[in-house]
């Protein structure tokens, strides 16, 4: 199972990055402004919020590979009906579509580790996702190398992988659900409100700062003096970095908590002001550290919520995570409405306040775990 998660995480991280390695090419094609371009990587998020939440409660009471299976060829058909010729509205909704069916997966196997792993889920969810950023890595120089001059395909051979999970996962055995038969699905809806509240607030402001760096690095490194190429080898470096801060997880005797959020969202916040306040030449190099001080946040994050709520992992790490995906909805947005008004710079300057809001979440989930009454 985690075999086959690993190979779908490699396959979502691809989609995440298919609008910004091809900005440009969508950009002559459909005529998007920056807002517009925001606008698309806003739809894929919400497509994603959708299916995490959808799916999570779904998890805990029906058949795995069925709604794995389902999820991985509603992406497959979304991806693989998309042409060059469509405008920007049936590509809209091929990308909402999208997201939907990656979302639905992405909870699928978080859920499963959470469920699997307990106490240990952070560290093993972060290996798992560390397969999302090799995937999110190779799509930049794959779309530059093999679909330049074709947007289109570079969707519809994504799709074929898709198609490819949906054949694996009819060979694989799935745990069977813990909750069915359970009244509500759930133990305790007030910690699915309230405990996870603060995770929720991280995976919202961490979606938001990914999303919104992968669909406008192209256009940056242009603002910036560097090239569409540069652009798209910034997409690679920033999960490049994401990739070494999951991984670093690994290698660390202590088992990540919520303090290491903290940090991580401190750091992140200093590197997006600095670097992009004075001007700094190598976008890629920025985008490289920011990426491995933000690199273990969203899979920690998703884990501790699962953990406060063990007798329904998939309804938590959905919960969690559909919020988080709106983060993916409105943050690119309002980053491409305050670009295309203001400045590019000052757009994407703009979030280091949501890595502060990462670490001031994170402080609030601290104190309630160290609380033992907390909601």
């Amino acid at each position: 199972m985690l075999s086959l998660g690993f190979a779908s995480f490699m396959c979502f991280g691809l989609v995440l990055v298919l609008i910004g390695a091809n900005q440009a090419a969508l950009a002559q094609d459909l005529g998007l402004d920056l807002e517009r371009t925001g606008l698309l990587g806003s739809l894929l998020g919400l497509g994603l919020g959708l299916g995490v939440v959808i799916a999570g409660p779904l998890f805990d009471r029906y058949s795995r590979r069925g709604l794995f299976i389902g999820s991985t060829g509603i992406a497959a058909l979304a991806l693989l009906g998309v042409d060059e010729s469509m405008g920007f509205t049936r590509l809209a909704l091929h990308v909402v579509a999208t997201g939907f069916g990656i979302g639905a997966y992405d909870t699928l196997i978080n859920a499963t580790v959470i469920e699997g792993h307990a106490e240990r889920s952070p560290r093993t969810m972060s290996a798992v996702h560390a397969a999302a950023t090799l995937g999110a890595m190779a799509g930049p120089p794959i779309v530059g190398g093999f679909f330049a001059d074709d947007w289109a395909a570079s969707f519809r051979w994504t799709g074929g992988s898709h198609l490819l999970l949906a054949t694996w996962a009819a060979f694989v055995h799935f745990p069977s659900p813990r909750a069915r038969g359970r009244r509500g699905g759930s133990d305790n809806p007030r910690v699915l409100s309230l405990g996870l509240l603060p995770f929720a607030v991280v995976g919202f402001a961490y979606v938001g700062i990914e999303a919104t760096l992968t669909v406008f690095a192209v256009p940056y490194a242009s603002f910036a003096g560097q090239s569409d190429a540069d652009g798209r080898l910034a997409i690679t470096t920033l999960w490049l970095g994401l990739l070494a801060g999951r991984l670093a997880v690994l290698l660390r005797s202590r088992i990540p908590d919520a303090r290491s959020l903290t940090r991580s969202g401190l750091i992140a916040a200093a590197l997006l002001g600095a670097g992009i306040g004075l001007g700094l030449p190598q976008v890629e190099a920025l985008f490289a550290l920011v990426g491995f001080a933000l690199g273990s946040v969203y899979p920690v994050a998703v884990a501790l919520a699962g953990q406060r709520a063990p007798h329904a992992p998939g309804s938590a790490a959905g919960a969690a995570a559909g919020v988080g995906a709106l983060g993916g909805f409105a943050v690119p947005w309002l980053t491409g409405a305050v670009a295309d008004t203001h400045d590019l710079a000052l757009a994407l300057g703009a979030l280091a306040l949501w890595s502060l809001v990462i670490s001031a979440a994170a402080i609030t989930a601290s104190r309630q775990v160290r609380s033992p009454h907390s909601g």
